[in-house]
């Protein structure tokens, strides 16, 4: 099986590979990473790629937190933010009005935890893309995975994906920028999202 890190609102990288799997499983039992796709993804604003990061809180104690253990920082209006970003960023996008509703109402539930917002923001993209792909979690980890592609969910990750262009809502100004959030995608494309998913190659590994 394929295993992936619950990353948030994905980027393209890691939807190119699991669009059309049957199944796949999420690793939740490895230590928590700063600075990677875990608690972040990137969109394409009016000043060029822009970062939306949510605020992870801090633990007592001072021992490595996993993943599944790592907590989200609501005493910091992350949602208001994060909804007004995409809002700027993609309001004249050909679908961004067809999906306020449901982006409203998904930045609308509160989060204790990051893997349940991670897995949430996975569930959504599953709905709006209708995908098939159903998921599992881990329960122990281990270094030695035949289709492993967590490496993914780090931001310098190196891949062999040929991303597909597609337009952008600020191609004029800045020209296409490859591997943003799953969202950048779905705003410009809709359901042909699918397509260019599709056209683009396979990563074969790290």
């Amino acid at each position: 099986m394929a295993l992936f890190l619950p990353t948030y609102f994905s980027p393209i990288s890691q939807f190119s590979i699991l669009w059309d799997l049957d199944e796949i499983s999420f690793e939740v039992e490895d230590n928590y990473q700063k600075r990677s796709y875990r608690n972040r993804c990137y969109i394409y604003g009016a000043n060029g790629k822009q970062l939306l990061t949510v605020p992870i809180g801090h633990q007592n104690n001072t021992t490595r937190k996993k993943t599944k253990d790592t907590l989200v920082d609501n005493s910091v209006s992350w949602q208001q933010q994060h909804l007004k970003s995409l809002r700027s960023a993609y309001n004249s996008s050909p679908f961004f009005e067809f999906l306020e509703a449901d982006l409203h109402q998904f930045f609308s539930k509160d989060y204790k935890f990051l893997i349940d917002l991670n897995i949430d923001s996975f569930l959504f993209i599953k709905y709006l893309l209708e995908l098939n792909t159903e998921f599992n979690t881990t329960t122990s980890y281990s270094d030695v995975i035949e289709k492993d592609y967590r490496f993914l969910g780090d931001i310098k990750a190196q891949t062999n994906i040929n991303f597909q262009p597609y337009s952008q809502v600020f191609n004029d100004k800045f020209g296409f920028i490859a591997n943003l959030s799953i969202l950048d995608l779905i705003f410009m494309e809709g359901s042909n999202a699918i397509t260019v998913l599709a056209s683009s190659g396979k990563n074969k590994g790290n």
